[in-house]
C-alpha cells in the first residue's frame, strides 16, 4: 500500500481554489469578496514556487501504481497460463492412460486362459492407474512450483519497484543544501522582477 502523500494534495487544492476564482459570487453584476486577478496571480505564484520534487512525487505515485497494477495483471495471467497447461497436461495424460487400458483390453480378449486374462487385467490395469494417478500427481506438482516460481520472481520485481519508490521518498525527504548568500540574493532579485 502506498502511504499518502500531502504535498500532492496542495497541488489539488490550490487547483480548486483555482476553480473557484473562476466562479466568484456575484450580486447585480458586481463580484464580492476580492480581486479575482490578483486572487488568480497569487495563485499561480504558489503553484510556481512548489519545489519540482512535489509534481515529480506525483508522476513517480502515478507510475508506481501503474507498475504494481500491471505486476497484479502479468502474475493472474501467468498463474492463469500454468492451470490451463496443467489441466491439459493432466488431460493427455488421462486419455493416455485410456488408451493403454483400452490396450490391456484388447490384449487381454486375445489370451487362451480366461482366469489368466483376469488376472494380468486386473495388474495391468492397477498398475497404468496407479501409473496415471502418478503422472497426473507429478504434473499437479511441476503446475505447482512452476506458479510458485513465477510468484517468486514477481514478488522480486515488485520488491525492485517498491525499493526505487523508497529511495525516490527518501531523496525528496532529503534536506536540500542551503543556498549561498550570491544564489539568494539572485533569487531574490528575479522574484523582485515577477
Amino acid at each position: 500500500m502506498v502511504k499518502k502523500d500531502y504535498n500532492i494534495d496542495v497541488l489539488r487544492l490550490l487547483d480548486n481554489l483555482s476553480n473557484l476564482a473562476e466562479k466568484p459570487r456575484s450580486f447585480i453584476g458586481l463580484t464580492l469578496g476580492y480581486n479575482r486577478q490578483e486572487f488568480q496571480i497569487q495563485i499561480d505564484r504558489i503553484k510556481g514556487s512548489l519545489p519540482r520534487d512535489v509534481k515529480d512525487a506525483s508522476n513517480l505515485l502515478r507510475e508506481t501504481e501503474r507498475v504494481m497494477e500491471a505486476a497484479d495483471d502479468e502474475a493472474n495471467r501467468i498463474i492463469d497460463q500454468g492451470r490451463r497447461e496443467a489441466a491439459k497436461s493432466i488431460e493427455e495424460a488421462s486419455q493416455e492412460a485410456a488408451r493403454i487400458l483400452e490396450h490391456a483390453r484388447i490384449t487381454q480378449i486375445q489370451m487362451v486362459s480366461e482366469a489368466e486374462v483376469l488376472k494380468l487385467a486386473k495388474a495391468q490395469s492397477e498398475e497404468l492407474r496407479r501409473s496415471a494417478e502418478n503422472d497426473a500427481a507429478q504434473l499437479r506438482r511441476e503446475a505447482d512450483r512452476f506458479a510458485y516460481d513465477t510468484l517468486d520472481n514477481l514478488e522480486a520485481v515488485v520488491s525492485k519497484v517498491m525499493s526505487t519508490v523508497e529511495r525516490g521518498r527518501a531523496e525528496l525527504d532529503r534536506p536540500k543544501a542551503p543556498q549561498s548568500p550570491v544564489v539568494k540574493a539572485m533569487t531574490e532579485r528575479e522574484s523582485a522582477t515577477v
